[in-house]
């Protein structure tokens, strides 16, 4: 097992250090340096920066440096929360991302648990009872939440919502909440708007992992294992919950991998369209404005999140399939 750990670790880390070259190749697909371009966004906004303080901009990043000292520079900076000025709002990236960061992962988070929460019993039970009314109710209801695109899903929602009840149910606070300090108020004002938002975000994977449930669980019920548990009088549920359910959950266990990032850069449309201020939109807009230290940024967290979910799938699948513990699997 700790061999098996060790290697992803390392995995995770070469993949890391791969994932800084890339978005350090972003910050230079402009022609101009991200200098020069804050000069011409300050400018275009009717503020200006002097010579010197570009020159000493381009000295902090070594701009006028050997590419490879300007990615040991941006890299030091980056390993102590510097990520530079943002060239669109003139605040550093940090204070823009703000609460916006970890609004995100509790948006996600939640979203991820209501996927597992459903896909998981409901995959179960049509396996089980497979080709029954229920089956077939859960199998016509998964293709819908494929088929319907979750940022139309949100715009039903929100169009039932006013002209039902006349509630706006966009945004993850009420009005006079927005640009209130933490408080007690304002944490329960959030949660009363979290729901709406993690189910639509969660319909289609959910809807997927449900598939991916059921035919696992098919292909393990047929298999002489199961029929020779049978065979020995265990009950239905410890034969059907002891080995094949827990065979049939390492694809689904898999896919936190890409669940995670998705909940991010997946829900940019969702987040328009119900206004929620996650870096979804933030992305969009830093890339249309071309604001590259900003969307690098947002890139970069991206790809270690990307790189948490999967070191994250695979302790999970460590955990459940006895197999990769004994180090049979590679």
């Amino acid at each position: 097992m700790l061999p098996y750990l060790l290697r992803r670790l390392v995995l995770a880390a070469v993949t890391i250090v791969a994932i800084t070259l890339v978005t350090f190749g972003i910050l230079h697909l402009p022609p101009v340096d991200f200098v020069t371009a804050y000069a011409a966004q300050a400018a275009a906004s009717g503020t200006s920066i002097s010579a010197a303080e570009a020159d000493a901009m381009r000295l902090a990043y070594g701009l006028n440096q050997p590419l490879w000292v300007q990615y040991w520079k941006w890299l030091s900076m980056v390993s102590v929360g510097d990520f530079g000025r943002s060239f669109e709002y003139g605040r550093p990236v940090t204070e823009v991302i703000g609460d916006r960061l970890w609004l995100t992962v509790l948006l996600s988070m939640g979203a991820i648990v209501i996927t597992w929460g459903l896909a998981l019993p409901i995959g179960i039970y049509s396996a089980v009872r497979q080709y029954s009314i229920g089956d077939y109710v859960f199998t016509f209801l998964g293709f819908i939440g494929l088929a319907i695109p979750n940022f139309l899903l949100a715009l039903i929602v929100m169009y039932f919502g006013f002209r039902l009840f006349g509630i706006n149910v966009g945004g993850l606070f009420s009005p006079d909440q927005q640009l209130a300090p933490w408080t007690w108020t304002k944490v329960l004002d959030l949660l009363n708007h979290l729901p709406v938002p993690v189910l639509i975000l969660s319909l289609a994977g959910t809807a997927q992992l449900v598939r991916i449930m059921r035919a696992n669980l098919l292909d393990e019920l047929r298999r002489p294992y199961v029929v020779t548990a049978r065979a020995r009088g265990l009950s239905e549920r410890r034969v059907i919950m002891k080995y094949p359910v827990r065979a049939a959950l390492n694809p689904f266990a898999s896919t936190i991998g890409y669940l995670l990032p998705f909940m991010v850069s997946g829900s940019v449309i969702i987040s328009v369209v119900l206004s929620l201020p996650t870096v979804g939109p933030l992305l969009l807009r830093s890339l249309l404005s071309q604001d590259m230290l900003l969307a690098s940024t947002i890139i970069l967290l991206l790809g270690i999140l990307t790189v948490f979910g999967t070191l994250l799938s695979d302790l999970l699948l460590m955990w459940i399939d006895p197999r990769i513990r004994l180090g049979q699997l590679r």
